[in-house]
């Protein structure tokens, strides 16, 4: 019997990348890749326990193995691995999907969702279901969408307005035609870079800012290259679990609905402590001394005035049906109740 116990938690403390599963002999072992830590971060914490679940769930069949940190691919050449078989679940950003559809740009207009909990309402639709349904025609299989958080702008000057970014070189995720346009507006120029070169970047000043969730801020440290974390909540980061046709067509029939099962379980119980992690990271930067920016009212209202004008440029390559049904979400209404 395989089991994510104190033994493995040792062996991770010599190899922090992998999560090791001792699978067991005529299992098939499967991989999952992550560019995030693994503890202490909403996407690492899940894996784990989807990993734990499906090794112990359908122990004898299937065995999870989960590498993070990046040992295994970025989040621009996992597609092509997950393709070519050589991992069979992987988790990258909503807006990594762009090359396959616009649709996921919609995550990347600023100030759209008022806080994490409409951002969960709206994934939670039959809405957010057809934007993955897409994904099937390039040979992906979207088995659920993962919460990680708002983002936050980080720089080497404290940033209370737009343009106080203004001259500074912003590390970006993708090439995202709305994320060129904020940063257009604020005077930024953007440089892609992948997750695992961020704090590198921002040590040698190669970047002066970045943009990213208390998690991701925190467990990478990219506080401690900055002067200042200011709390902008203007858009989400959150991720899409992916496998490959191919893969889910090779199990049968049995053990791909069990399978299926325990993503849903596992996604529906581990969104709800994404918001609590990463408020915990949030803390962990205070208690380090870090810098945190609050906005006044009036500061954050001239944030969303002078951005806005976003939406409008990019509404119709998106879909307005998409925009107007994100909009509508905007409520009190808790998707877990």
């Amino acid at each position: 019997m395989r089991v994510l116990n104190t033994l493995v938690a040792a062996a991770v403390a010599f190899f922090p990348a992998q999560a090791f599963a001792q699978c067991d002999p005529g299992e098939r072992v499967t991989k999952f890749s992550l560019v995030t830590s693994l503890q202490g971060h909403p996407k690492g914490e899940a894996a784990l326990a989807f990993a734990d679940r499906v090794n112990s769930e359908l122990d004898g069949k299937l065995c999870v193995e989960v590498f993070g940190n990046s040992e295994l691919y970025n989040d621009t050449d996992v597609f092509d691995a997950i393709l070519n078989g050589d991992v069979q679940f992987a988790a990258p950003g909503v807006t990594k999907f762009g090359k396959y559809t616009q649709q996921f740009e919609l995550f990347n207009l600023p100030f759209l969702f008022d806080g994490p909990l409409h951002v969960m309402e709206f994934l939670n639709s039959d809405v957010a279901a057809e934007m993955t349904a897409g994904l099937t025609d390039h040979g992906f299989v979207g088995m659920g969408y993962w919460a990680n958080g708002m983002r936050q702008m980080s720089a080497t000057v404290p940033l209370r307005l737009p343009l106080d970014a203004r001259g500074l070189t912003f590390r970006v995720s993708s090439s995202s035609p709305v994320t060129a346009e904020v940063m257009r507006r604020m005077e930024i120029t953007p440089k892609k870079l992948s997750f695992s070169k961020v704090y590198d970047a921002l040590k040698t000043g190669e970047v002066q800012g970045q943009e990213n969730t208390w998690a991701n801020i925190q467990t990478k440290e990219f506080y401690l290259q900055q002067a200042a974390v200011t709390e902008t909540n203007h858009t989400y980061i959150g991720y899409i679990v992916v496998t490959s046709q191919d893969f889910l067509s090779s199990l049968d029939p049995e053990t791909r609905q069990a399978l299926q099962d325990i993503m849903k379980l596992t996604t529906h119980e581990r969104n709800r402590f994404a918001f609590e992690i990463n408020q915990q990271r949030r803390q962990d930067i205070l208690d380090d001394d870090g810098v945190i920016v609050t906005l006044t009212p009036e500061e954050l209202a001239q944030w969303r005035a002078e951005l806005k004008p976003v939406w409008d440029q990019f509404k119709s390559s998106i879909g307005e049906g998409l925009v107007d049904a994100a909009i509508l979400m905007n409520s009190t209404t808790n998707p877990f109740e």
